[in-house]
């Protein structure tokens, strides 16, 4: 079965955009994460360079089916990327939203198993 594109907004690198990477994945989606990724090819301090970040990440929500917003905090790229979700229809959730989701289906299909 093919895994939704899910676009991990975030303001966290490293670790916790990893952390985060994983949850979603585990929820069933192929997570891609700008801040995670295009720092390791690309040089934010070079002007080219970050606007060439800004538009590859834009093209990759743009593939995306859902944008999920991780973190506490919420940066100004994160406003962009959330703007930029809602004007294109992409359905746009939290980290938690997706869990909630996950567990009700699973709470779903035990059901429908029992009764079976």
């Amino acid at each position: 079965m093919k895994r939704p594109l899910a676009y991990i907004c975030t303001a966290a690198s490293g670790e916790a955009a990893s952390s985060f990477c994983r949850t979603v994945y585990e929820a069933g989606f192929s997570p891609i994460c700008p801040s995670l990724v295009l720092p390791g090819f690309l040089n934010d301090a070079v002007p080219k360079e970050h606007r060439d970040g800004i538009d590859i990440a834009r093209d990759l929500l743009r593939r995306s089916h859902v944008l999920v917003v991780c973190g506490r905090v919420i940066d100004e790229t994160m406003i962009d990327e959330i703007a930029t979700a809602q004007r294109l229809h992409i359905t746009a959730t939290t980290l938690d939203g997706i869990l909630t989701v996950q567990n009700q289906g699973h709470t779903g299909r035990q059901a429908g198993n029992k009764s079976a």
